[in-house]
């Protein structure tokens, strides 16, 4: 029995309810995230608050962007750890699982395998901008008086559908205040900083973030996740078609049409506002954080791993998405110092990657699904577009049996 046949008669339901149609707003606060929802993908255990920060040290903040009736964009740091970052660098490398983007401070990070400075996630055409004003930030440090280099890594994903990506306004104020604000424990998720523009699948995007705790048996690790979403496919959640079932996904149109079926499903069977996006177009940035003592080499492998959990729910990576993974860990036993002449490091042997390949598979995933299920709804003069319908999700996991937690 195919998928869409065994969900028969379920629209039915959802329209005789009003969810269908309807994107009903949740107030933040009160919204779930994906865990909640049942959607805790693998076998391993969250962090305490089942983000990037989970890792020791690790900051992260957001500042949003919202001017007049077409500024919908922002910035979010990432900081691996509160020390120098200049003087005590983290190795850190570069998955790419399809380059159509701009990455700022690539070839240096590929080059020598360490982060020097926070990353920063901000609006495709905002780059430049960020990385000016977080060259500004590291070189006001007193430590660094004498710097005369420093190698800015910043990535970006398109807002141009919601955001007036040509203007740029506010981006190094934006910066300046993400990175004063950058603070462990909880991370806010959904349209926030350098989400607030974003969208996936044809509903609204955003930032989301999870992490995954090893057993001791397996050393013990901790591996965290935060994701800028901003690309589509066809959507699925646990496996369940939910694009499909709604009436929204990739190449619908041509699907079809070679069907000669009725084109529209729940939701008029269009992406409001980008063609691009019929063909699965856009972009996603995942940075990945571990406290596991690893190299440059193994944590590209890692971010590799990163790509499948993307791959769960629903993107292709097609020929417009920039989909780009930076991994670092932030442990003492393998961080380095320009000035050193020799390196030393203990570092995970291969074999024990595997249950860390584990760990950042799910985290990944599970981020992205709290990056659709955390956002709201953003409108400008260019339009608007609303969240992942919550409750039609909820009936579609129930019909298969993924159930929110009693």
């Amino acid at each position: 029995m195919t998928p869409m046949i065994q969900f028969s008669g379920l629209f039915t339901r959802l329209a005789a309810i009003g969810l269908v149609m309807s994107a009903a707003l949740v107030p933040v606060s009160a919204q779930p995230r994906a865990r909640a929802m049942g959607l805790a993908p693998g076998v391993f255990t969250p962090g305490p608050n089942n983000a990037i920060t989970d890792v020791a040290g690790v900051r992260v903040g957001h500042e949003t962007v919202t001017m007049g009736d077409s500024i919908r964009t922002g910035v979010t740091a990432i900081v691996p750890h509160g020390g120098d970052l200049y003087r005590d660098r983290v190795p850190a490398a570069l998955h790419v699982g399809n380059g159509f983007g701009k990455l700022l401070g690539v070839t240096q990070l590929r080059e020598l395998g360490e982060l020097e400075t926070p990353i920063l996630l901000t609006c495709t055409l905002c780059i430049w901008q960020a990385g000016e004003a977080l060259a500004q930030y590291m070189l006001a440090k007193p430590e660094n008086t004498n710097v005369r280099s420093i190698n800015p890594v910043v990535g970006e994903t398109n807002d141009g559908q919601l955001n007036a990506t040509r203007a740029r306004p506010g981006i190094a104020a934006a910066v300046n205040r993400a990175l004063a604000t950058a603070d462990t424990g909880r991370v806010t998720e959904g349209s926030v900083g350098a989400g607030h523009g974003t969208v996936m699948f044809g509903w609204k995007g955003g930032i989301g973030t999870s992490s995954r705790k090893l057993p001791a048996s397996l050393g013990g690790y901790t591996v965290g996740v935060i994701v800028q979403g901003n690309y589509g496919g066809v959507l699925q959640m646990a496996g369940v078609p939910v694009g499909q079932l709604l009436g929204r996904y990739a190449f619908q149109r041509d699907v079809e049409r070679a069907a000669d079926s009725t084109p529209g499903g729940a939701f008029g069977g269009s992406f409001p506002g980008d063609l691009g996006a019929e063909r699965g177009d856009g972009s996603c940035m995942i940075v990945i954080a571990t406290d596991a003592p690893i190299l440059s080499r193994n944590l590209e492998r890692l971010g590799a791993r990163a790509v499948m959990g993307l791959a769960r729910t629903g993107s292709s990576a097609s020929n417009g998405s920039g989909d780009y993974v930076i991994a670092f860990s932030t442990s003492p036993r393998v961080r380095r110092s320009p000035d050193a002449a020799l390196s030393t490091n203990d570092e995970v042997g291969n074999e024990a990657m595997s249950a860390l390949f584990q760990a950042v598979t799910e985290a990944t995933e599970e981020a992205l699904y709290d990056a659709l299920l955390m956002a709201t709804p953003v409108s400008t003069r260019a339009g608007r577009v609303n969240p992942l319908p919550r409750d039609s999700v909820r009936l579609l996991l129930d019909a298969r049996g993924i159930r929110s937690p009693r």
